[in-house]
């Protein structure tokens, strides 16, 4: 008798400004069969970015009753300042699917979903170097000063959290990084 393969999960996480939605994009290039996950988040839109595709953005009430009807696998507020979760229904479709998804969040939601989905595997992007990080958070042009010394602040915490990962990959080339995401599933 078969069964329907069940999907993989893999969590991308890292510190702010490692790249981390560059490589995800890298890899949906090449390999568009993977699906990713589209987290949900209370803060605004970056210039570029469109509800549904990179983000849901929700109000901080329509957040606060999906936690409370427990239609959230994970959530964290981020920075001091917003929610951001994954919807619970999408990511377990897929797997029951036996799709292969991406989830790409805070390290926060990524103990969060560890926890209670084990079979998932962690996957931490690192910098190449603490000013590489720096740099390119000061280079997107996205977040005031004091934004940026938050975020900076709270890197040095989640760099510390790599050897909780099930692997850590340096993000010195975009594409070299995520081909070994791609490689990563067991397809």
């Amino acid at each position: 008798m078969n069964e329907l393969a069940r999907g993989e999960l893999l969590i991308i996480s890292g510190p702010t400004a490692v790249g981390k939605g560059t490589v995800v994009r890298e890899v949906l290039r090449i390999d568009p069969e993977i699906l990713l996950s589209v987290s949900a988040t209370t803060r605004s839109p970056r210039p570029g970015e469109v509800d549904g595709v990179d983000y849901h953005f929700w109000s901080k009430d329509a957040f606060e009753a999906a936690i409370a009807e427990g239609q959230m696998l994970e959530y964290a507020v981020v920075h001091g300042s917003n929610y951001y979760g994954t919807p619970r229904a999408p990511i377990e479709q897929g797997l029951a699917a036996g799709r292969r998804i991406l989830l790409e969040i805070d390290i926060q939601g990524a103990r969060q979903v560890k926890r209670s989905m084990p079979e998932a595997r962690l996957v931490f992007i690192a910098p190449p170097d603490w000013e590489t990080l720096v740099a390119r958070l000061k280079g997107r042009g996205t977040e005031s000063l004091e934004e940026q010394e938050r975020r900076l602040a709270t890197a040095k915490t989640e760099l510390a959290a790599a050897s909780e990962f099930d692997v850590v990959l340096v993000n010195s080339v975009v594409a070299e990084c995520a081909n070994e995401v791609v490689n990563l599933f067991q397809n």
